[in-house]
């Protein structure tokens, strides 16, 4: 039997105000399965995330702007309104967002679409996986890698 934790969210007890439980992990696809389908391999990760989604650029800067800083972006290539991959290149402009990992998912990973989004300011550029065992795979490396085994710069003072 597989090992499948929850997903939660929300915030610890007293004198923890504002920290986050687990890693917010956003995810901008306009797939309802491929939004499923990811959510399904995170449950299959080590440890559990708190998981949101939104499906066009529009949903994904009014997201960023109205809710707290995930620990990280996950950017589908063909995603509505990121042509050029102009959403990632928004978010890398963003003082308060620019030190957040973006991760961006392409059917097929050409050179030159890998370039457009290493310039935009990627972190990672990988190929959608064809299975959902290549999926869950994938998604327990790179969040393994992403939200437990590197260290990341903390928040922008905002004040």
């Amino acid at each position: 039997m597989t090992r499948r934790p929850r997903t939660v969210s929300g915030t610890a007890g007293p004198g923890f105000i504002g920290v986050p439980l687990v890693p917010t992990v956003l995810l901008a696809d306009a797939s309802a399965s491929a939004r499923a389908m990811v959510r399904d391999a995170l449950l299959e990760g080590v440890g559990p995330c708190d998981l949101r989604t939104v499906t066009s650029a529009d949903e994904l800067h009014d997201y960023l702007r109205t809710s707290r800083r995930p620990a990280l972006v996950l950017v589908d290539a063909d995603l509505p309104g990121n042509d050029d991959f102009d959403a990632v290149r928004s978010i890398k402009s963003n003082p308060n967002l620019r030190r957040t990992p973006v991760v961006v998912f392409a059917r097929s990973a050409t050179p030159a679409q890998a370039a457009a989004a290493y310039d935009a300011g990627a972190n990672t550029l990988i190929a959608k996986p064809v299975t959902f065992l290549a999926l869950v795979k994938l998604m327990k490396i790179f969040t393994a890698y992403w939200l437990d085994a590197a260290t990341l710069p903390p928040e922008p003072d905002t004040s």
